[in-house]
């Protein structure tokens, strides 16, 4: 063969690349040799349905002795690379070797020779030929998973090597002259195509007592598995339960359990997480999950075995998180909470006698998963008594106190915050659930005890490196967010002990008290946590009070002055995203459940003009807050003293509380898609209120405890309070208002009768419909109000026009004013252009000049006395002028031109 010969050629060269030449003249040769030359060979075409017939030939005489030697013969053929295009027919001798197996042991070794060379890379002698024999090889590499069922398990073990290869290329070792590689992954594209790995997943079923077949099948099945799509053909195979099943089989080198665990991640990961989760909720997974996780947690030493029991668990919380998954009846979850509660109640269960975890990472990040899989169990109901069983909230409550210095303890303060913050986030799903366990552990106590020291000046430093602990470092607030958090969970149950008892101690003081430090504490850099906590805070002290009277009298002015203070922040601040609309969303919830309802906090509120506050919130002109504001202004507004400072503010280009309202008014009905004029009138009197999405729904018969859609549209928006407001006000004598402003408050003060007309017009489309024939008394009745309401609109309709067609006649005498002041001021001008005109005529032309225009005057000289005779000084006279003399001191008399001369006296 050629490759033989390439060596020989190779020798008659020297390293500089130059032949010695036969030639008596010895003249050089200059030859072009390629890098690694010795390395190159050629393919010729071998005959391969040559060696398929024979293969297919009976048994007879020396035939097998002859079918081995030209397979052997093929083998050293193909040593360096199997071409695409004689791909189909190697793995059809492939085939055809492996059936022989059973009778013929000798065709094992040629068998696994020929899996051998799928091993190398593919060779391509054009570029298209990946594409043109892309078919053929997607089947050809499908047919590995096929032979898996021969029972040899040279063959399976030497079939799975040749799969793991496909992920291990390595190069040619010579290179064969006209062909080219095939890229690296196009063994791994035509395997998907070919849907290897799910045949590989079936296989394992043939696998259940061989040890080394099947972990070899998981090695293959964990390269095959980085890929999505393989992914989803394993999932289609239900791999995830078939593996999941046998994690607990025995197993001394370990594989088994580490190939399949990555395995599961993989399909969780690259595969529908809901499928996989359903595949894995089944008694036989839980089961073979619990006993490895037992055997991991109290027989796991190593390094190794901590990461991946610390694996196993994370798969179970994910499976945990189905209610559909049977935890409770295969009692993993009792375990589950002995092991995350061993280390601070003490146990007498013999599976956690002795055992002690250390403060290593792997042991760190478990205490933290089995406090995050306890958050998971709690929210099936049932695992509740197993949770008082396994006193859960006493063992979390060791973690609400001081740490204590002097104390060894077995974590490192980072780890011990961390946990401390993880437990007490525990604690907030827990608790509100044992409500006993949490009153007989002295809960309220100890959260006001650890906002105590919160809030203390004691030296303590925090990391602040956790999930937890953001916004924390090297203060409290993380802790006491957390604390807060507990506080509120616990009080948002209304259980008047848990209530009770919270205010017994001093709660509401308490709080008001810690709001006030943390205002005068606080700075920029921890600007997002201290928002949160002064919203926990008012959220807590709003539930505390709410419908309370006595309590909301301990809440008193010191409470009022906090709010006063949240609501006089800057409106920038409200776009800033750091936390303020919730802190003012809180704020309002704190004067609805704090202040209403208790006449001295409503009269300070009043007295520190909470009223303007929150008008001028209400001027922001934010739809999120207008309905609570407005609300609350209702409430207010049965204070006697609230119309006063109602009608006393004034924002922006001093608009009235009048006009604000009337324009929320106008824009809600914008929205609301109302009908109305370009004037704002009303333009379908029998539905003056009906909005878009009234119209859109057609009326349907409805039970009497289901509100319809007009009784709804009264929750639904702002129009029902801002009517109720101004009917406070009484409709008169509202300042500031615009003539649109009065044709808008038209409808606004008959929105009552409107509202009530449209409902009685639902009931009587709801008779229609039912096909009811109401007695004649109630037919008459029922059309008088309708009625009633028609002419109410029209009446509405009819005020509106006149107040616009006066509005319009005002217009025009002011336009005719406005008109005659310019016809003035054009006059006054011409005037003025004739006077100047005359001027100019009398000092260009000397006969004009000469004629008198009135009376002349003619004034004697300046006295002498005045400017100091002929020869004095011009500015030396000027500076004996006194302030009040000069000319205007003494004039002489004036004479006419025309007078009589008089004799003057010497």
């Amino acid at each position: 063969m050629s490759t033989r010969k390439a060596p020989a050629s190779a020798e008659a060269q020297e390293p500089c690349g130059r032949s010695k030449s036969s030639s008596p003249r010895q003249i050089p040769v200059v030859g072009v040799v390629t890098e690694d030359a010795d390395a190159q060979v050629a393919l010729k075409p071998m005959d391969l349905n040559r060696v398929i017939k024979l293969l297919e030939g009976t048994d007879k005489g020396d035939l097998e002795e002859k079918q081995l030697k030209f397979v052997k013969k093929l083998m050293q053929y193909y040593q360096n690379g199997l071409p695409l295009r004689d791909l189909a027919q190697i793995f059809k001798i492939l085939n055809l070797c492996a059936g022989k197996i059973a009778k013929q042991p000798h065709f094992t070794e040629s068998a696994c020779n020929i899996l051998k060379l799928c091993g190398l890379p593919f060779l391509k002698k054009k570029v298209s030929d990946e594409i043109t024999y892309a078919e053929d090889t997607a089947n050809s590499i499908a047919l590995l998973g096929d032979l898996m069922k021969v029972p040899s398990s040279e063959l399976r073990i030497q079939i799975c090597k040749c799969i793991v290869d496909f992920y291990h290329a390595e190069p040619p070792k010579k290179h064969i002259t006209g062909y080219q590689q095939a890229s690296s992954s196009y063994k791994i594209q035509m395997a998907e195509v070919g849907g290897l790995a799910k045949i590989m997943v079936e296989s394992l079923a043939l696998l259940e007592n061989q040890l080394v077949e099947k972990l070899w099948v998981l090695k293959v099945l964990q390269h095959l598995s980085t890929s999505e799509v393989n992914c989803n053909l394993m999932m289609k195979a239900q791999a995830a339960s078939g593996i999941c099943a046998h994690l607990n089989d025995p197993d001394p080198s370990g594989q088994l359990l580490f190939r399949s665990s990555e395995i599961l991640w993989n399909l969780l990961e690259k595969s529908s997480k809901e499928e996989i989760i359903q595949q894995l909720s089944n008694l036989d997974c839980l089961l073979a999950l619990k006993e490895v996780f037992k055997s991991l947690f109290i027989k796991g030493l190593s390094h190794y075995d901590r990461q991946l029991r610390n694996d196993i668990l994370v798969i179970t919380t994910i499976i945990a998180q189905t209610p559909e998954a049977p935890m409770i009846e295969c009692g993993f979850t009792r375990d589950l909470i002995l092991f995350a509660t061993f280390n601070e109640v003490k146990s007498q269960n013999p599976l956690v006698k002795g055992l002690k975890l250390s403060n290593s990472h792997e042991d760190f990040e478990l205490k933290k998963l089995l406090f995050n899989v306890i958050v998971i169990l709690c929210k099936d109901l049932p695992t509740v008594q197993l949770l008082i069983d396994g006193k859960v909230v006493l063992a979390l409550f060791t973690y609400v106190k001081k740490p204590e210095k002097h104390k060894i303890i077995e974590w490192s303060p980072a780890q011990y915050e961390e946990l401390q913050l993880h437990a007490i986030a525990t604690l907030s799903s827990v608790a509100p659930l044992l409500i006993e366990e949490y009153m007989l552990c002295q809960g309220n106590a100890r959260i006001l005890a650890f906002l105590n020291w919160c809030e203390s000046e004691d030296s303590f430093f925090t990391h602040g490196n956790s999930f937890h602990g953001a916004g924390g470092r090297g203060n409290k607030f993380a802790h006491m967010r957390y604390a807060l958090r507990l506080l509120r969970a616990m009080v948002y149950l209304e259980d008047e002990t848990v209530n009770t008892d919270l205010c017994e101690k001093g709660t509401i003081q308490e709080l008001i008290g810690i709001f006030k430090n943390i205002i005068s504490k606080s700075n920029d850099k921890e600007e997002a946590i201290v928002l949160e906590i002064q919203s926990d805070i008012l959220l807590i002290l709003s539930e505390l009070c709410e419908h309370n009277v006595p309590r909301k009298e301990i809440f008193g002015t010191e409470g009022v002055d906090i709010i006063l203070h949240v609501m006089k922040t800057d409106p920038k601040e409200f776009q800033s995203g750091f936390g303020y609309n919730v802190l003012l969303f809180s704020t309002l919830d704190s004067i609805w459940c704090c202040i209403l309802g208790c006449y001295p906090s409503e009269d300070y509120f009043l007295e520190k003009e909470g009223i303007f506050l929150l008008l001028d919130l209400l001027a922001l002109d934010q739809k999120k807050f207008c309905n609570l504001i407005l609300g609350i202004m209702v409430e207010f507004c049965d204070n006697p003293k609230t119309s006063a400072h109602v009608s006393a503010w004034r924002g922006k280009k001093n608009q009235t509380t009048a006009s604000l309202l009337i324009k929320l008014w106008r824009k809600e009905e914008k929205e609301l898609g109302v009908k109305r004029d370009k004037n704002g009138k009303i333009m379908d009197t029998k539905k003056p209120l009906m909005t878009s999405i009234q119209e859109e729904q057609t009326i349907m018969p409805l039970p009497v405890n289901c509100p319809t859609v007009a009784v709804m549209d009264v929750a639904e928006n702002i129009r029902a309070k801002i009517y109720a407001v101004l009917g406070k006000l009484d409709f008169e004598n509202l300042p500031g208002l615009s003539t649109e402003d009065f044709v808008t408050l038209c409808i606004i003060h008959r929105y009552l009768d409107f509202k009530t007309g449209e409902i009685w017009n639902e009931i009587y489309e709801e008779v229609k419909l039912e096909n009811l024939r109401p007695v004649t008394t109630d037919k008459n009745t029922l059309e008088a109000i309708i009625t009633a309401s028609e002419n109410i609109g029209k009446m509405v309709a009819s005020l509106q026009s006149e107040i616009i067609e006066s509005q319009a006649r005002q217009d025009v005498q002011n336009e005719q004013k406005v008109y005659s002041k310019i016809q003035a001021t054009h006059k006054q001008r011409e005037l003025a252009n004739k006077s100047w005109q005359n001027f100019l005529a009398r000092t260009s032309n000397t006969k004009t000049l000469k004629v008198p225009s009135g009376p002349v005057v003619i004034l004697e000289s300046t006295p002498a006395r005045l400017i100091g005779g002929p020869l004095a000084d011009t500015d030396i006279a000027l500076k004996r002028l006194s302030i009040r003399g000069g000319a205007l001191q003494k004039v002489k008399a004036v004479k006419t031109l025309y007078e009589p001369k008089k004799s003057v006296p010497t």
